[in-house]
């Protein structure tokens, strides 16, 4: 069984990756509601959710473990992978390989939580893969609740995003790195934004692809999901149609459940 979490919704994008790649695969999807977004905590905060969410899910019998949150990654994932050595854990990143590659400008803009902004991770994907170009950090706060509250149709907040990246596309940003796993379902906000200009880079894809070479026996079992939230778990079933993940719904074992984690 591979376990996938995130604070919220935002790894929902991760798994959808996941279940295209690994068909037959079980899997756990947990959702840290209760403590949602995970940007704006302090790093001690967001270890010690991270550490115990991991030990849970591998009680739960995963072995593989997908942190589906580029906060949670930048903060934790160490950690994690020093408390629990027996289990394989796939972490996600920002795309800024792959932008700094393609760019044909020489400028990046990498959108992020305010707490991977500030992370040291960060910092050293662009030393190590971006020194050749000029790399644009914004924190986008409050984005990440936009994809928690499911307000994805808020013209005023499409004008917000508009303007946070007026500066960044006119300075010749050409591709543009979505930083945190909410923000994959922003994409018709954005891509009418970026089109022409810019290119939207995510990195669920990638993530699955490391999840085929590490799974294992994991890979094979019988296409079940089960979904699990800190708390309101009926939000996290609901939110399935609503992102565009109708598909998943049959994969279901039941409906969502609490983990008092």
């Amino acid at each position: 069984m591979i376990g996938v979490f995130d604070s919220g919704l935002g790894g929902l994008s991760v798994l959808s990756a996941i279940t295209q790649a690994l068909p037959e695969a079980d899997l756990i999807y947990f959702a840290d509601t209760a403590h949602v977004p995970y940007g704006d905590k302090d790093d001690a905060y967001i270890r010690n959710r991270v550490l115990k969410i991991g030990r849970h899910l591998a009680d739960l019998g995963c072995t593989l473990i997908v942190v589906a949150c580029n906060t949670a990654t930048t903060t934790a994932v160490a950690a994690m992978r020093e408390a629990m050595p027996e289990v394989p854990v796939v972490g996600i990143e920002p795309g800024v390989k792959p932008a700094a590659a393609a760019s044909v400008s020489g400028r990046i803009s990498v959108l992020t939580t305010t707490a991977t902004a500030r992370s040291e991770r960060l910092a050293r994907l662009i030393r190590q893969h971006a020194a050749n170009v000029q790399v644009d950090v914004l924190p986008c706060p409050g984005w990440a609740t936009k994809v928690e509250t499911l307000q994805l149709d808020d013209p005023s907040f499409a004008d917000g995003v508009q303007r946070h990246l007026a500066a960044t596309l006119d300075a010749g940003s050409d591709q543009i790195v979505l930083g945190c796993t909410h923000y994959t379902f922003l994409t018709p906000i954005l891509k009418p934004i970026v089109d022409g200009r810019a290119t939207l880079v995510d990195v669920a894809d990638a993530v699955a692809r490391q999840c085929m070479r590490l799974a294992g026996n994991a890979a094979h079992g019988r296409s079940q999901l089960t979904l699990l939230a800190t708390t309101q778990p009926e939000r996290l079933q609901a939110a399935l149609p609503a992102l565009g993940l109708k598909r998943l719904i049959a994969q279901l074992t039941g409906p969502a459940r609490l983990a008092l984690v």
